[in-house]
């Protein structure tokens, strides 16, 4: 059923054998999967169903830098499905080298490997509704592909991995009424955790504090209890829970907040293929489930440990749409319609250039010469997007000519010294403030400058055409638009050592006995995939372990 806590008397104890913080994807993939079974889950949210500007503005914080991290209340949502009301639904595995460590990249190593949650890959894809779990081209589709660029071999990229990407699935739209029928699960609506409440011994949770917004306070007891409030939020709780341990939950030796990661991401060069036209593919193919799947250009393993970098993928793109000298009425079109894009997407598209009247005149110049194109790429994004159930992804230009840019997407080293804190600022609930202070390292730029060298040279040696750009703006580009946003990594890592990490492999707090973080919280390191489907899978191998655990004490 679900509930809110408005309703509920102030004072109440509210008890159960599981109880989640946090109804987003991970959230709500675990009360999923225990739906309909012996355990008794309650599934606290901060949010309403709907967005609501008081309680969105408890994720209020500061930044320390502004050009490199957007503000803390943006990319996240504090409502029933979390940011998957937001998302953008790509969805792709971790690699195989992303767990392992790498001698060459400081902090990397998971406690488990790629097999661990290979059992649970499949069933986190279904949720995500992004189809069958196959995600290299030649086995997801039973008819060979159009080449991605014909001619195009490489010793150091491959062509054949791919994106598949979800409806985007709104999870608490798309579960919502699974879980008000399960009979053993209460969903709790505008239940504000402020504070984990450990036992004298700092051992185990005896319970949490659930705040609303007009002043009740109710507790929540349970025998297990999971964080699954996202990157910055399941650190700021653990942090701000310091009565027992002073410095906070977890915070020993003062990792919780620390290694924090995004993606590297941006767009660059000229990527001219001398081929036809139709010798170029940089669109989306559709599998047999109707779900929409794109190939990209992937450093491969053995590559990223000769040259001992990071994980990293490009796409072809189209140019940049700021700049009008593309001459493209439909890119042209997007930039003029900025102010009615979202945030979200917005900045990724505009970034934070200011244009000036000469260029905005320009623009309209290029959609007026372009009428028919504009007007067509407008009922596509009509039809294939807002109206459609399953939404056409992304921005696809069919180009006049073979000429591209190169959208990237690269991992993050992890680095102490990126991270989140608490301020000396409160919410309205009286929840210290974050602060959020993410960096980037030489290793980083170096991943990129690299990748971009070799595949310049492949495709130049291959005699397909030609990748223009400016190696000294590298570091630029890939910072233009600051951090990627959405993307929460590592703040409470995962670990065998104590003393290097937040939490076991299991995804328990080291010395906490009932308390585990379902997030990308607990990644070691982020890989160059988007982290939505690795955390419904660890949500779904988590569920699994308190299945066991709290079963085997009834």
């Amino acid at each position: 059923m679900i509930l809110d806590a408005r309703d509920v008397p102030d004072g109440e104890v509210l008890s159960a054998d599981l109880c989640i913080v946090g109804a987003g994807a991970a959230g709500i993939s675990i009360a999923i999967e225990l739906a309909d079974s012996s355990i008794d889950v309650l599934l606290l949210e901060s949010g309403g169903l709907k967005p609501e500007k008081s309680t969105q503005d408890l994720y209020s914080g500061t930044v320390a830098d502004e050009r490199l991290h957007s503000p803390p209340d943006t990319y996240r949502q504090r409502r029933f499905g979390g940011t998957t009301t937001i998302w953008g639904g790509r969805c792709m595995p971790l690699d195989t080298i992303d767990f392992e460590y790498r001698d060459f990249m400081p902090n990397s190593g998971w406690p488990i490997d790629r097999s661990a949650l290979m059992p649970f890959y499949p069933k986190a894809n279904r949720l995500c509704e992004a189809g069958a779990f196959s995600y290299i081209a030649s086995e997801a589709f039973e008819q060979p592909l159009r080449p991605m660029i014909e001619g195009f071999e490489s010793p150091h990229f491959s062509t054949d991995s791919l994106e598949r990407f979800s409806c985007p699935t709104d999870f608490g739209a798309r579960y919502g009424r699974r879980l008000h029928a399960a009979a053993n699960v209460r969903v709790l609506l505008h239940g504000n955790v402020t504070h984990v409440q450990l036992d004298a011994g700092g051992e185990r949770v005896e319970s949490l504090v659930v705040r609303t917004l007009g002043g009740k306070t109710l507790r929540a007891r349970a025998k297990q209890f999971v964080l699954a409030a996202g990157g910055l939020e399941v650190a700021r709780l653990l942090l701000a829970s310091r009565d027992v341990h002073t410095r906070g939950i977890g915070n020993s030796r003062d990792l919780v907040g620390r290694y924090y990661m995004c993606h590297l991401a941006g767009t660059i060069g000229a990527l001219r293929i001398d081929r036809p036209l139709g010798a170029v593919w940089n669109g989306y193919d559709v599998s047999d489930e109707g779900v929409y799947c794109r190939r990209r250009i992937a450093l491969r393993p053995e590559i990223q440990r000769q040259q001992r970098i990071g994980n990293f993928v490009a796409r072809l793109h189209h140019p940049r749409i700021t700049d009008p000298g593309h001459r493209n009425a439909i890119l042209s079109l997007l930039f003029l319609a900025k102010f009615v894009i979202p945030y979200e997407y917005g900045k990724r598209l505009h970034g934070g250039e200011r244009a000036s009247l000469r260029a905005w005149l320009e623009h309209a110049r290029n959609v007026a010469l372009g009428p028919f194109d504009a007007v067509g790429f407008a009922w596509h994004m009509l039809k294939d997007r807002k109206l459609a159930e399953r939404k056409f992804p992304s921005i696809i230009i069919k180009p006049k000519a073979n000429l591209f840019s190169l959208d990237f997407h690269a991992e993050q080293q992890p680095a102490p010294d990126s991270r989140v804190a608490l301020t000396t600022d409160v919410d309205a609930l009286g929840m210290p403030r974050l602060r959020v202070d993410w960096r980037y390292t030489a290793l980083d730029v170096e991943t990129v400058t690299r990748s971009l060298a070799l595949l310049a040279l492949d495709i130049k040696r291959g005699g397909i055409g030609t990748l223009a750009y400016d190696p000294a703006g590298i570091e630029l580009e890939m910072t233009r638009y600051g951090a990627y946003g959405g993307h929460h990594i590592g703040t409470a890592r995962m670990g065998h050592d104590p003393h290097l990490s937040v939490v076991d492999a299991d995804c328990r707090i080291h010395g906490v006995s009932n308390l585990s973080i379902a997030s990308a919280a607990v990644f070691p390191t982020s890989s160059q995939a988007n982290p939505t489907l690795t955390v419904v899978a660890l949500a779904l191998r988590l569920a699994d372990r308190l299945r066991a655990e709290i079963i085997g004490r009834v």
